[in-house]
Formats: C-alpha cells, sequence, structure tokens
C-alpha cells in the first residue's frame, strides 16, 4: 500500500512522527484485509475479530513530508493461537513486527487456529501466505 507522508504527521525535527509509523501499518493492514475479501462486516458476521498483541517498530531513518513509501504486509503463522505480521516499508525507514491473534467476540477469547478462519472467510489465500 502507498502511503504519502503528509505535512501535519510529521513532528518538529520535519520527520515522521513515531506514531503516525504504527497508523501507516495499521492501514495496510486492514487494506490487505479488504483487499482479501475479509470486511470488517464478515468479521463481525462470523463473531470474531482481529487483535494487536504486541507491537514493535524498528525504526532506520527518517521519513519527510512528500516522501512516499510503500508499506507491505507478510504473515507469519506458528500454528499455535496466534501470528505474526512484519511489515517494512519500500526505503526501510522503519519495521514493523505485530503478534497478533483473533479473538471470539461471544467468549472473548482467541480462536485456537486463528489461520483457519482467515481461510474461511478470505478470497485470497495467498495474501495471508497461506
Amino acid at each position: 500500500m502507498r502511503v504519502t507522508v503528509r505535512g501535519y504527521e510529521t513532528d518538529v525535527q520535519g520527520h515522521l512522527n513515531q506514531a503516525v509509523y504504527l497508523n501507516y501499518a495499521e492501514h495496510a493492514r486492514w487494506s490487505l484485509l479488504q483487499a482479501a475479501g475479509v470486511s470488517q462486516q464478515r468479521l463481525a458476521g462470523a463473531g470474531v475479530g482481529p487483535v494487536a498483541l504486541e507491537t514493535t517498530i524498528r525504526h532506520h531513518r527518517e521519513l519527510l513530508a512528500g516522501d512516499e513509501v510503500d508499506v507491505s504486509c507478510e504473515f507469519e503463522w506458528s500454528g499455535g493461537r496466534t501470528f505474526r505480521i512484519r511489515q517494512t516499508d519500500g526505503t526501510l525507514a522503519a519495521e514493523v513486527s505485530a503478534v497478533g491473534g483473533m479473538m471470539d467476540l461471544k467468549e472473548r477469547r482467541l480462536v485456537a487456529a486463528p489461520q483457519e478462519v482467515f481461510k474461511e472467510l478470505t478470497t485470497d489465500l495467498g495474501l495471508f501466505g497461506l
């Protein structure tokens, strides 16, 4: 997903505010879900929702207003209740690593095999590395 850094997203040093990197990562994840046919409505209809359990960001270089970057999403499946999403941008300004799970919205617990939920809901398994 291509993102252009907007001036109001920068801080006093003139580079992208650190919290905005996380917004870009989240936006890229939801864009991937939509591209794979997994809308918020489909998730809610199935009684599940993705949850973020841990997020780590490593900064490598600054991004300035007007810079354009392509944010990627790569899923890694452990076979357990959680999965990892690794995200970078085309210029390697930052790397985001997130641990997520799929919550059963009624039970308020993680489902045992989140990849199976994605398999049921998606129209493109390849986007999830499945």
